[in-house]
């Protein structure tokens, strides 16, 4: 059942290797609740770390929390199944936390009034090769991050979710 569900969210994924630039990149198609397409996102090698672009739609405007979760599952209608943000060194969560922070904590991003944004997060402290190496997800929360609030920064319910795998 869990199968049919990843794939009934019909996530698109798809590793390309530019020749000669050596950037490797991943796109991610991410799906809210309903298993409605809400946008799609590259993942590309930056420096030692990732950026994130690309586009959502059909969002609530406003700030949004959006994070790397530990598992490649999209299960709706909560996603409780990506697991929790993406942290192989057991640190606290949050930029402002002294013990923190996770190395799938993103810095929050805007949806405007027509419920549109443009993604452009970078994430310094995750490299494409752990993503890939056993898959990961890639979500977006109704709210925004507090960048301190232990486990996710209180940023609400995840609203879109997206599997991140080879």
């Amino acid at each position: 059942m869990m199968k049919s569900a990843c794939i009934s969210l019909g996530v698109v994924l798809a590793l390309i290797v530019f020749p000669g630039r050596g950037t490797a990149q991943t796109h991610v198609e991410l799906k809210d609740a309903q298993g409605k397409t809400v946008g799609e996102v590259k993942i590309s090698e930056k420096g030692s770390g990732v950026e994130i672009s690309g586009r959502v739609h059909d969002l609530a405007p406003g700030e949004h929390a959006i994070h790397f979760h530990q598992n490649p599952k999209c299960e709706s209608p909560d996603f409780k199944s990506a697991g929790g943000h993406f942290n192989p060194e057991n640190k606290k969560h949050g930029f402002d936390n002294p013990e923190g922070h996770h190395a799938g904590d993103m810095r929050n991003f805007t949806v405007s009034a027509d419920g549109k944004a443009r993604l452009s997060v970078e994430d310094k402290d995750v490299s494409l090769n752990a993503l890939l190496a056993n898959g990961a997800a890639i979500v977006i929360h109704a709210k925004a991050d507090d960048y301190k609030t232990d486990p996710s920064g209180n940023s609400g319910d995840r609203i879109a979710c997206g599997v991140i795998m080879k």
